[in-house]
């Protein structure tokens, strides 16, 4: 059985520098959803670790070469 009202998600809107709960602007302008307020208010932190990892990734690959 699908839940008739599913959550909409947390976002983090990088036009407006706010959280959102759903989908209210762009999504190109979006990050996440995430699970909740507090998580997506950490979206840019979130978005640097990612980055930040995936370029060591890249770098340790780039050095087994």
């Amino acid at each position: 059985m699908t839940d008739a009202n599913p959550d909409p998600g947390w976002y983090y809107c990088t036009k407006h520098n706010r959280v959102e709960h759903g989908q209210t602007c762009r999504k190109a302008d979006l990050l996440g959803p995430y699970p909740d307020r507090e998580t997506a208010e950490r979206a840019l932190e979130i978005a640097r670790e990612r980055t930040k990892a995936a370029d060591e990734a890249d770098r340790r690959w780039s050095e087994d070469d």
